[in-house]
């Protein structure tokens, strides 16, 4: 039993010498980048007539995302 004590010991020390000192680096590496989040910035439309005039008069395509079943995946 001493001996698991003691290796348990070590590695949380190990752990912790690892461990960044302040919790804004934690913060920082979940939060998304500019690039992961630059979808943000399109012009999402909801209404499909109102995306079609607008892909018309601009000549870009309609990205169409779409699904079947409960919008929060409940089956």
């Amino acid at each position: 039993m001493k001996i698991f004590s003691a290796i348990l010991v070590m590695g949380l020390g190990v752990l912790c010498a690892q461990a960044k000192p302040s919790g804004e680096a934690v913060v920082t590496e979940i939060l998304p980048s500019a690039d992961e989040s630059a979808w943000q910035q399109i012009d999402w439309k909801t209404d499909l007539w109102e995306a079609r005039r607008e892909a018309a008069k601009t000549g870009k395509p309609i990205y169409l995302w779409e699904m079947d079943g409960h919008p929060l995946g409940c089956v």
